[in-house]
């Protein structure tokens, strides 16, 4: 299943050289995957409630073409890799100026951790299958851990 959330820029979002500051790019993807949550009715009140939260290990961004003052962008997501129970995720962004030509790849490393007791956790179910029907690029693999996580 494709998943794109259209955006419209904010002044904030741009620096003295008038395009889009580094930064901004990884907060439009950041917020495409809590509206990516969303959409799979997982809300923030869910974490708190299952006292269980994204978090990230790395984050990778190549940057391909300038988004220009006033430009609207799109920004999809991807499943790079997923571990079996859901544990473990990799996530790619593609973000589009508004001509739709790429101007930057981001990649998120990240899992789900226990909020309780500050260590990784497989997640609840609902939180497993948000990831099965995303959309996954065309080198997706397993994430396969070295130590399951109990």
């Amino acid at each position: 299943m494709n998943f794109t959330v259209n955006f419209s820029t904010r002044w904030a979002d741009f620096d003295a050289n008038i395009h889009m500051r580094h930064t901004a790019y990884n907060d439009y993807a950041a917020e495409a995957r809590l509206r990516f949550f969303a959409k799979h009715n997982i809300t923030v009140q869910d974490f708190t409630k299952e006292l269980v939260g994204p978090i990230l290990f790395e984050e990778n961004t190549k940057f391909v073409k300038e988004i220009h003052m006033g430009e609207d962008i799109s920004v999809n997501l991807k499943v790079i890799g997923l571990s079996a129970k859901g544990e473990r995720w990799k996530i790619q962004h593609e973000v589009f100026n508004s001509q739709g030509k790429l101007a930057a790849i981001i990649s998120v490393y990240g899992a789900w951790l226990d909020l309780q007791k500050r260590k990784l956790t497989v997640p609840p179910i609902k939180f497993q299958e948000i990831f099965q029907d995303a959309e996954r690029t065309e080198d997706f693999e397993e994430i396969v851990l070295r130590q399951p996580i109990s």
